[in-house]
């Protein structure tokens, strides 16, 4: 983005700020503080001052928008008052110090009388075992001394900052979550798992190797770091092509917008159902991970059992991107996709599915059809997508008034938000499993993890344009406008209530991004004719590519009709039947339940209607960087 056009973003941003004084000061000469031109501060007009509110606001965003790359995008502000917080209440309650004095003493005595039991007897069983999701010490070589003693007083050292950031009266449930949260992470980083001298599994494997490990660590280091300036994908990840191993399913893109591409798949059976797919992708994924190798790809599972699929590619957004919205996606996504569907197949209904934020997406628009009286779904499927945000998880610790507008300056300086700069945050929801063990596996034992499909789709990055993931935050993670029927639309306020269409959503047990118990919330916010739950095993995305025959898969399945009685999360996963194996049969059958018969297949695009085909699938979009 060139600074003209940086002036005139400015200008619309803070017009109502600054004024039309202010705005003439910046375009005589202070277009870009970044970047001034020649002589710009001289030619600033005499006996006006150069922190105008506009030059000020100007200031911070450059300011927050660099700061952000080296925070991960979270905001200093919204830890630092959560940890005076803490620390202010903890300082005016002696009898919580006491207690945690006490805790410390006693726990300084189980180590010491471990390690006297240890001396005596090997076999003696340790004084604390590990949460059962913390696989760093289950091997052997830690019941060794001294890395027995290591990891034990780890572990009750993480212990002992649980008890002192969890319980404190006074102090504010978020707040008491993000001390939690960010103590530890800072303790993962000390695990004794993370050092070479510390690390039994490493020292043994140098033992063996001679230190060919260590220096083959090395150069995976070398190699990672030379990927990472130079913008290169990662290691291993060569084999796998959009086109070619990946997203091969046939089909054609028979409509193509500023915003997205429509791929309509070629039929692989002698008839299909008469009522169409639209599946909708989030634009913070390559559609792909839908289509990904011929094994387990979904649209190609739902071709081969007779549905006509359409899949929306998303566009990844540029800085020429950066105003569109959350209306331009409903309106030039969703909407434009079933106007091309209602050329190519008309007089149809359509089973509509959303991923992730794409079911989010297809919430907002399947409620708004319905209060505007239009029957053009037949039913909607969620998968991981919330409507509800008061429970997201721990990614909504840091969503609070001064992150959106961290985020915001973040965002506005280049236009979008890179995934680079999600991808942190992501990553410190599994910290353990996504960063500190990955290191220890490539740099100190020298080993690569296999790549697989689902691998390389996840390094396949996007962006997200400035003015929808600031209304996305705002609107929908801030101020839950949705499930409180205040997002509008047109405007005037939907509510999820008014889709009366039958709802299959799904939920992961392992999701960090949209935890199950928040997709649940459909429950309480839909009064479909059926709301039928499946909560499958896996995380936000392995549990949702889950294909037949894969080991290892199970999934619990109710149907909940209208006028039955709401279950909370907890008695629902008490009492819902286990199954095993895919989950997508199920809703194979659930589709066909909801479907009126087969018919002939249709023809790919509709040229007489304006839709022809433009290109082979996976089209255009997909191949953009």
């Amino acid at each position: 983005m060139n600074d003209e056009v940086k002036v005139e973003v400015l200008m619309r941003d803070l017009m109502p700020v600054a004024g039309e004084s202010a705005a003439a000061e910046v375009r005589r000469g202070l277009a870009w503080p970044c970047a001034p031109s020649p002589g710009a501060w001289r030619s600033f007009p005499l006996g006006r001052s150069l922190v105008s509110p506009i030059v000020s606001r100007m200031w911070d965003r450059v300011v927050h928008a660099n700061l952000g790359r080296l925070t991960l995008g979270v905001s200093p502000a919204v830890v630092s008052l959560a940890y005076l917080d803490w620390l202010v209440h903890l300082g005016i309650s002696p009898g919580k110090q006491a207690r945690l004095a006490e805790k410390a003493l006693r726990k300084a005595v189980r180590i010491g009388l471990y390690s006297a039991q240890r001396m005596s007897n090997t076999s003696a069983p340790p004084c604390i075992a590990p949460l059962p999701e913390d696989k760093r010490f289950i091997a052997p070589a830690w019941q060794q001394w001294p890395f027995d003693l290591y990891y034990q007083s780890f572990l009750l050292t993480q212990q002992w900052w649980a008890n002192a950031t969890l319980g404190l009266p006074g102090v504010s449930r978020r707040h008491e979550a993000i001390v939690s949260f960010v103590t530890r992470q800072m303790l993962d980083l000390y695990s004794p798992s993370n050092y070479f001298w510390s690390n039994p599994e490493v020292l043994e494997a140098t033992f063996e190797q001679g230190g060919a490990n260590l220096l083959q660590g090395w150069q995976n280091f070398l190699e990672d770091w030379e990927r990472t300036v130079f913008n290169r994908r990662p290691a291993g990840m060569e084999g796998f092509r959009v086109g070619g191993n990946l997203a091969t399913t046939p089909g054609k893109v028979v409509l193509r917008n500023r915003l997205m591409e429509l791929i309509q798949y070629r039929p692989a059976t002698a008839d299909v159902y008469a009522e169409p797919l639209l599946l909708v992708p989030a634009w913070i994924m390559k559609y792909y991970i839908l289509d990904l190798s011929a094994h387990n790809s979904l649209v190609r599972y739902l071709v081969e059992q007779g549905h006509t699929v359409f899949v929306i590619s998303w566009k990844n957004a540029t800085a020429e991107d950066r105003d569109l919205s959350m209306e331009d996606y409903r309106r030039l996504g969703i909407l434009a996709a079933l106007d091309a569907i209602a050329a190519i197949l008309p007089e149809r209904t359509v089973h509509a599915m959303g991923y992730c934020l794409g079911g989010t997406l297809l919430s907002i628009a399947a409620a708004a059809l319905a209060r505007n009286g239009h029957q053009r779904l037949r039913s909607v499927t969620l998968l991981a997508a919330q409507t509800d945000f008061t429970e997201a998880g721990e990614l909504m610790l840091f969503i609070n008034e001064d992150q959106v507008a961290y985020l915001d300056d973040m965002m506005w300086e280049q236009g979008y938000l890179d995934t680079n700069q999600m991808a942190g945050a992501f990553q410190m929801l599994r910290s353990n499993d996504l960063i500190w063990s990955r290191m220890v596996r490539d740099y100190l034992l020298g080993q690569r993890r296999p790549t697989n499909d689902l691998l390389a789709w996840n390094a396949d990055q996007t962006r997200l344009p400035y003015r929808m993931h600031s209304e996305y935050l705002s609107r929908l993670f801030l101020d839950n406008a949705l499930a409180e029927g205040r997002y509008s639309v047109d405007g005037r306020p939907i509510a999820v209530s008014d889709i009366r269409v039958p709802i299959f959503a799904v939920g992961t047990e392992t999701d960090h991004v949209a935890p199950w118990q928040s997709v649940y919330k459909i429950h309480l916010l839909a009064d479909a004719e059926s709301v039928t739950f499946v909560l499958t095993t896996g995380g936000h995305n392995a549990g949702i590519v889950s294909e037949p025959g894969r080991r290892g898969r199970s999934y619990r399945m109710t149907r909940r009709t209208e006028g039955e009685p709401y279950l909370d999360p907890e008695t629902w996963h008490a009492r819902a039947p286990s199954f095993e194996g895919s989950w997508w049969p199920a809703w194979q059958a659930w589709l066909v339940q909801h479907s009126s018969g087969r018919v002939s297949p249709p023809p790919l695009g509709a040229p007489q209607a304006g839709y022809p085909v433009v290109d082979d699938a996976p089209g255009r979009y997909v191949l953009e960087p």
